[in-house]
């Protein structure tokens, strides 16, 4: 008599529709689409609403399950600005069509090598960073490459400078 029941229960249940057809699900739509060029488009139009730019052609971000203390802290998905980490089912899961490859997760993870991410300029230049100091070193030299850019942009060589600055110190 129960096991009659029951399957009439397990029947009505697959009888069901899955989804309301009202509701939409936007990572299903980017994960799901076929053509490359809709999906950059999506996820153009996501980041755009989310006040985000993408900055890398193309990236790569993994996360160690076995190394996550993600139950006990959470850090990488309050760092993430665009919600592409998020908590499931006792780990740390990750939409990677949301992910801008920014590494603000790897710098607030407290465990090394942990949270993994490559990413690739639109210069073709590839990055690999698993920790924090790896971020902070290739953030300096960037930084420092800019700088150099700038200089030379007022001082294209060093006589212009001492043709502009050198006369006023004698």
């Amino acid at each position: 008599m129960v096991a009659i029941w029951l399957k009439s229960q397990l029947v009505s249940l697959m009888q069901m529709p899955k989804e309301s057809p009202s509701i939409v699900d936007i990572f299903g739509l980017l994960s799901d689409s076929g053509e490359k060029a809709e999906k950059k488009k999506l996820r153009e139009e996501l980041l755009t609403s989310a006040g985000m730019k993408d900055l890398f052609s193309e990236g790569k971000i993994s996360i160690n399950k076995r190394t996550c203390y993600g139950l006990e802290c959470k850090l990488c998905i309050k760092a993430c600005p665009t919600n592409a980490l998020y908590w499931k089912q006792g780990e740390v899961g990750i939409t990677e069509d949301l992910c801008v490859y920014c590494g603000a997760c790897v710098l607030s993870c407290m465990v090394d090598d942990c949270i993994k991410i490559e990413r690739k300029r639109e210069d073709g230049k590839t990055e690999h960073f698993g920790k924090p100091k790896d971020v902070l070193k290739l953030e300096q030299s960037i930084n420092n490459k800019k700088r150099v850019e700038r200089v030379k942009e007022v001082f294209p060589t060093p006589e212009e400078y001492c043709t502009k600055y050198w006369h006023k110190k004698k």
